[in-house]
Parts: C-alpha cells; structure tokens; sequence
C-alpha cells in the first residue's frame, strides 16, 4: 500500500525544484507523478499554508509603443480572480451523491470554509473548502473527471 505522506513529500519536492515528472519504484510499488502544465503568463502565485490554495490571475495590458503619434489609451481594467486548486490527486465530485445538487453553481456566493467539491484519493472522500469568500466565476473541471495536485479547479471574483 502507498504512504500518502511519502506521495505528499514526493509532491512537495517536485514544486521546490520544479519538477514536472517524477516516477519511482521500491520492489512491487510503482508511483508515477506529474503536475498540470506549468502556467506561463501574467500568474501571480498567492503563498499559504498548505491546503486549497488559491492564486491570482490577472490580465496585464501589453505595453504601449512610444512612437506612436495616436493619443494614448488609459490600459483596460480587467478583473482578478482567485483560483480554488486541488490539494491532492484524485477525482472531483461537485456534489455529495450524483442526486444531490453541487456545492457550488456559477455566479454563487461562497465564504470562507464552503465546502466547493469533494477530492476522492484513494477510496478516501476529501471535503474541500474555499479559503476566499467570493462569487464563483468559472468551474473549470467536470465532475467525476480525474485532478492533480495544484489543478485549477475554480474560478472566483473575490468579494471586494
């Protein structure tokens, strides 16, 4: 049987040295770890303590040429959202049961300590809770779909 805790320090020294791939075998076990694509981009990544760790996405206009003879245009205010990620590998359900309605919809209002979705790893079912208080803006996975450890999972308009 795999440690969970041996999974979690793999996965934590792949982001200290970014790593994107590491695969290793002790006798009979076999793991193989990858983390999503790494987001290129105006990303700003937001440092908490381990657990739903949100991050910043902003769109930053592109500069201006200064030979140009038109009148400047003050840059586009674009909004920022906060991302809700996965703290583990495994499957996302947006509700408790399929004939239950899910967590959270599109355009709801979340608080601090929401529960927002449920991460299955390892027949264990995770309650994950926002740690921003916002309107959802965006589900970025389907349910029942597989998620790694750092995926997006939502996006929210945080509340002002």
């Amino acid at each position: 049987m795999v440690d969970i805790d041996k999974i979690r320090q793999l996965v934590e020294m792949m982001v200290a040295n970014d790593l994107v791939e590491i695969s290793l075998r002790d006798g009979e076990e076999e793991v193989n770890l990858r983390r999503p694509h790494v987001v290129t981009g105006p990303t700003i990544p937001v440092h908490l303590p381990y657990g739903h760790l949100p991050m910043a996405h902003s769109s930053i206009p592109p500069a201006q040429s200064t030979m140009s003879t038109e009148t400047p245009v003050a840059p586009k205010v674009e909004e920022t959202f906060l991302e809700i990620i996965s703290p583990m590998v495994g499957t996302f359900y947006s509700s408790a049961d399929p004939e239950s309605p899910a967590f959270v919809q599109v355009g709801g209002n979340i608080q601090i300590g929401s529960v927002v979705c449920i991460v299955e790893a390892m027949k264990v079912f995770n309650e994950i809770k926002s740690e921003i208080a916002g309107v959802v803006e965006r589900v970025l996975v389907k349910n029942a779909q597989p998620v790694e450890y750092g995926q997006p999972l939502f996006l929210v308009r945080p509340h002002a």
